[in-house]
């Protein structure tokens, strides 16, 4: 069951003259992926297809999903009156796909798939605070607000989850570290640049991944903060076994602010060349 609607988003207070032009590019790209949640469902269903209260949750999970796309296109079009959600997402679904008729996780386990998809709702949840802190317009903060506290719910779910599966697959820590590492590397793949792509560049741009992942990443790391970074750190030693306060987390944290500020740079130098 959906913890909010549409229709209950201010919408008369969109100010235009509060859009921050950096955020709307981010926005557009995000509303693709989020709205494309119906396919992953698609393939969870796949993967956990003897688990029937597994399967409902992940099919609640992706409404919600899907409503964080909707929300987020019809705030980017209220920011660019000139933009077609639709025409745009039909690009993206024409050029990036997922794999819905999968029967096993590409993780190598249960446990593996769930821990996966807790990077994810880690990740997503600490961007789209980052985003709620970082604009002055009053929808988007809203929006960004509600769709951050759904995606830490999300991480609960598929959390609890996990720790059920674990009792069963007892996957070591060492497992679940690399499974976890490997998942947020992934951030850099296809998904987010093709959605960058799609959003922000016509068709006649040919798609290139480096150009469209680095403009996708240099604008989006650098509204995030010690804070979020701290946050997201203490989810991901939760999810992989691993204390998440304590001297591991504060140098953890410590090592991923520092990866995120070379990683920034590393995108801007690129654009630049």
């Amino acid at each position: 069951m959906k913890h909010w609607r549409i229709e209950d988003i201010a919408w008369d207070r969109f100010d235009p003259a509060a859009v921050d032009a950096q955020l709307v590019p981010l926005v557009k790209a995000a509303a693709m992926v989020e709205r494309n949640g119906t396919d992953y469902a698609l393939y969870l269903g796949g993967v956990f297809g003897d688990d029937p209260d597994f399967r409902q949750a992940a099919d609640n999970w992706a409404l919600e999903e899907v409503q964080h796309g909707d929300a987020l296109a019809k705030w980017a079009e209220l920011a660019d009156p000139g933009w077609d959600f639709a025409a745009a997402f039909d690009r993206y679904r024409a050029g990036y796909s997922v794999n819905t008729d999968a029967d096993a996780s590409i993780r190598g386990s249960r446990t593996g798939e769930l821990i996966a998809r807790c990077m994810v709702e880690t990740g997503t949840s600490s961007y789209y605070t980052a985003l709620a802190e970082a604009t002055g317009e009053p929808v988007l903060k809203q929006v960004c607000k509600l769709i951050a506290a759904d995606e830490y719910r999300h991480f609960k779910l598929f959390y609890d989850h996990m720790r059920r599966y674990l009792s069963r697959e007892n996957l070591s820590m060492l497992s679940r570290l690399r499974i976890a590492l490997g998942r947020i590397g992934e951030s850099e793949d296809d998904e987010l640049a093709y959605a960058y792509h799609c959003g922000n560049e016509p068709e006649s741009v040919l798609y290139q991944h480096k150009r469209c992942i680095a403009s996708y990443m240099a604008l989006a790391m650098g509204f995030y903060r010690y804070r979020h970074v701290e946050r997201s750190t203490g989810m991901v030693l939760k999810a992989v076994g691993l204390p998440p306060r304590g001297r591991l987390s504060i140098g953890a944290t410590k090592l991923a602010w520092k990866l995120l500020q070379w990683r920034q740079r590393r995108f801007e130098q690129q654009l630049a060349a």
